[in-house]
Parts: structure tokens; sequence; C-alpha cells
């Protein structure tokens, strides 16, 4: 069941916030592989009057938001920009998806699972993921507290699908954003296990998911979890056989970071259900990111 658009006759034509970003960049990859429609928005999110435009000119058959504030190096820029972090992460995500709502449009938001951390009814090695009903407990950060205002906001808007990617990892062992690459360069890594998105197998379920009219929240990860020293572990094994790294602990680490970090085990049952052949997090590590790259010789 998704949200009754008033567009069921229209062909695919994709709407795509995020065109400098690496997941709006990717998304546009893939149309162009599917031989699907899209452009680009130009308007601003928080510019009401400007995304109307965009719709009234494009005409699209569904919205992709994947646009936003992350902070660069890091989420730390956002302790420190916090109105600029507001003005899009909750302005603007909101302002388009009341838009696409008032055109009967389904806006599909790429968001963050980094809204969790381990409790004591979802203990760290429990097998017990957060569900996408449950409520945020972390807000540690300027980023996820933002993110997880958003979310619960957009609860209210029957239009909108929300996918928490987390620590997105692709076969582009280049991109600076690539988590893998991120712990590949790091001096020091924290090893614990996470839930984690890789784009290279979600992304297409994404746009599965525009055509079938999904709404709603989803934990938009592979089932399980992963640490970071099995994905280290990996690397060694397939990209890089004198690969070294050092670990440290969480209090370690809090001594150089500006907020603390989201870790945590999201439930991607939900998921799992609507597309049944989504592999698992280490198993589509292997299928999408390290056999590709061992036979290409690495990144």
């Amino acid at each position: 069941m998704g949200f009754p658009v008033s567009n069921g006759e229209q062909p695919l034509k994709f709407l795509i916030y995020g065109r400098t970003g690496w997941i709006g960049g990717l998304i546009g990859k893939l149309c162009q592989a599917q031989g699907i429609e899209f452009v680009y928005g130009s308007g601003r999110l928080e510019n009401r009057a400007s995304l109307e435009t965009d719709i009234a000119e494009i005409k699209p058959s569904h919205v992709f938001n994947a646009a936003g504030v992350t902070g660069r190096p890091n989420v730390d820029w956002c302790e420190s920009h916090k109105v600029e972090t507001i003005r899009t992460n909750v302005v603007g995500t909101l302002t388009l998806a009341d838009v696409c709502r008032d055109k009967g449009l389904v806006l599909i938001n790429y968001a963050t699972g980094c809204i969790f951390e381990f409790d004591e009814k979802h203990p760290l090695g429990s097998g017990i993921g957060f569900k996408e009903e449950d409520t945020p407990n972390f807000i540690g950060s300027f980023y996820s507290k933002t993110k997880a205002m958003v979310e619960d906001l957009l609860r209210n808007y029957e239009n909108v699908c929300t996918l928490r990617v987390r620590m997105p990892i692709s076969s582009d062992l280049s991109n600076p954003r690539n988590f893998i690459t991120k712990i590949t360069r790091y001096e020091k890594v924290v090893d614990i296990p996470n839930s984690m998105t890789i784009l290279d197998e979600l992304l297409p379920i994404s746009i599965e998911m525009a055509k079938r009219n999904l709404t709603g929240i989803y934990n938009f990860t592979n089932p399980g979890v992963v640490s970071h020293n099995e994905i280290l572990e990996m690397y060694r094994e397939y990209i890089d056989p004198n690969f070294t790294w050092k670990n440290f602990t969480l209090e370690e680490q809090a001594k150089v970071i500006v907020a603390p970090r989201s870790n945590n085990e999201l439930d991607a049952s939900k998921l799992k259900n609507e597309f049944p052949e989504l592999l698992s997090i280490k198993e589509s590590l292997i299928k999408y990111v390290f056999e590709p790259n061992k036979k290409s010789g690495g990144a």
C-alpha cells in the first residue's frame, strides 16, 4: 500500500535534490542506467516558492531528497553551524515534504539511522535492533538532534518515505565519504559492531520503493551488524595484504572529536520483508564492495 498519488498514469520522471551530494549523484547515475527520466532540482529547500517552481516546470512523478547538511569533514561542523544545519535539515526538508504533499507526490527522503545508541533494551551484541517505530535515544550531536526532530515531524506526512541510512559504504573506495575509506585513513579506530548501508545494493531498492509508492519509515540498512575491525580485516584480505590499523577506546575517541558518535543496530526486517533478496551486511560487503575491487586490483 502506497500513498494515493495524483499522477498514477504518468511515466516515471524523478526530481532529485542533492545534485552535488554523494547519494544524489549516484541516484542520477542509476536513473541513467535504468532509462528513467530525471532532473536535478535547482530550488533551495528552505525556499517554498522555488520548490513549487521546480515542480511546476518539471512535472515529476516522484521527488527524491538527498540534500542535507552532514558537515565537512564530519558532523562536528554542525556543532558550530547550528542555524545553517536547522535551515537545511529541518526547515528545508519539512518545506519539501509539505510542497510534495500539496502536489500529491511521494517524497523519498534519505535520512539517517544515527539517532539511536545501544541501551538496556538494545544491548551491544544482543542482535536486538531498533525498529522503525522506536523513539530516537541519541542526541549526542547537534546533527543527530536535528535529524531526530525532523523524522518525528515527517511521521505526520503520509506522502513521505523516510530511509534511515547508516555509515554508507560503496564500491568506490576512492570516495572520501565512503565509510571504509574513512576508517582506513584514520590513525586509530574504535571497534564496535554497527548497522551499515551498502549503497550499491540499497540505492536501486530505493528507486523500486518509489515505483511502489511506499511511504513511512524504513531502516535502510543491510540486515545484521559488522564491526569496524571485521571490515578492516576484509580490506586487508581483499585489497591490501600489508594494511595495518590501531584501535582505541570510546573514551580515547571522545578526546579527539567534538560531538559523540552514534553506535547502534537497526532492525532491517521491515525492508527485508518488502525485498526478500536483500543481503546481510557481510554478504553485501563481499559481493558489492570487496569482490569487485579485488578483481580490479583494489582502489
